[in-house]
């Protein structure tokens, strides 16, 4: 059976002062998601196990970012994570710090519905 995308959702995070990947990402992540509700489980009976989460995550290093521990965080449906490049680093002339940027979206997808 073939699915229909239901939602997009996007974010934006970053992590000023760590330079961590992960946490840019799960940021990027939560702001897309904090946004959204879906009221329309409650109201058709279909289970959250039918709908697939499709995450992408755009940073500058996607090698350094643990697709499967931010999957892992998502709290509805059969979630995966990919890392591509994407983002932007920030670097601070003065101290040589990098701010890590993550950009995220989050697509949702059911199986085509009669």
């Amino acid at each position: 059976m073939s699915e229909q995308r239901f939602i997009i959702e996007m974010g934006m995070g970053n992590d000023q002062y760590g330079e961590d990947y992960n946490k840019a990402a799960a940021r990027a992540i939560e702001d897309a998601i904090r946004h959204s509700a879906i009221p329309m489980f409650e109201v058709t009976g279909i289970p959250h196990e039918d709908m697939r989460v499709q995450v992408t995550v755009g940073v500058a290093r996607p090698e350094a970012v643990d697709c499967a521990a931010l999957a892992g965080k998502l709290p509805r449906g059969r979630a995966a994570v990919r890392a591509v490049e994407g983002g932007l680093n920030v670097v601070n002339p003065d101290t040589g710090r990098t701010l890590v940027v993550a950009t995220a979206a989050v697509e949702a997808f059911l199986p085509k519905q009669g």
